[in-house]
């Protein structure tokens, strides 16, 4: 039997691109698709052992970087790698940093998507041929991709709600805990983030969302919105 890969963007057109490439390179293996945060975690926490997940940070309720921390925290057994029209090497190195096994480009040619596809799936990391991930850093992004890193995948999930404009006791709902639940992983998001309040952790969070687009994904909002 094939391994399974998770092919998650919310481009029905892109994903069915995607299942023909994965099927030229791995033609046994199980592709599924999901269009959310929420069917990708669907796949990973009810359906069959998942090998790959290959993800867009701009679809629906990943909230750019911070969804991907929160799926590399929850299923750290599972190589996900970020499939992004974004090509720029500081986003690589953010996404590197922030727990991806591997950063494959839209516009990746043939050649280049077998060799990610045939890598990751020996659980080695990939990224374009080129960049140069030390040159990619810098100290502000390596503290804050550090911090990022100590949050539990339940407090991620807080800091996304806080991100949405959430009230605790509307979180507290959503998550089944108590208030009081809430309000400490509140203060200790803030902690671990080094912030002193939650307006500051939502700009942070923020921040995370924006950098993750892509300038087409940017454009093609900006468009929509008219």
């Amino acid at each position: 039997m094939g391994r399974r890969i998770v092919v998650a963007d919310d481009h029905p057109m892109f994903r069915d691109a995607l299942r023909l490439a994965i099927r030229g390179a791995l033609p046994d293996a199980d592709v599924v698709e999901a269009g959310t945060l929420g069917g990708v975690c669907a796949e990973l926490e009810e359906g069959p052992a998942v090998d790959l997940v290959l993800l867009d940070l701009n679809m629906p309720g990943m909230q750019g970087f911070a969804g991907l921390v929160y799926l590399c925290a929850q299923h750290p057994e599972v190589p996900i790698a970020v499939i992004s029209a974004n090509e720029e090497p500081r986003v690589i190195r953010r996404a590197i940093d922030a727990g991806a096994s591997g950063y494959v480009p839209k516009s990746a040619r043939s050649e280049d998507m077998r060799e990610a596809l045939h890598t990751l799936m020996e659980g080695e990391v990939w990224v374009p041929p080129g960049i140069d991930l030390d040159a990619a850093a810098s100290d502000e992004d390596a503290v804050l991709s550090a911090r990022l890193a100590s949050l539990t995948p339940q407090q991620v999930r807080v800091l996304m709600m806080l991100h949405d404009g959430m009230l605790n006791k509307q979180i507290a709902y959503e998550l089944g805990v108590s208030e009081g639940t809430v309000k400490a992983h509140v203060s200790a998001i803030l902690q671990k983030l080094g912030v002193t309040s939650r307006t500051q952790a939502v700009i942070l969070a923020r921040q995370m969302t924006a950098e993750a687009d892509a300038p087409q994904e940017t454009l093609r909002r900006a468009a929509s919105d008219k």
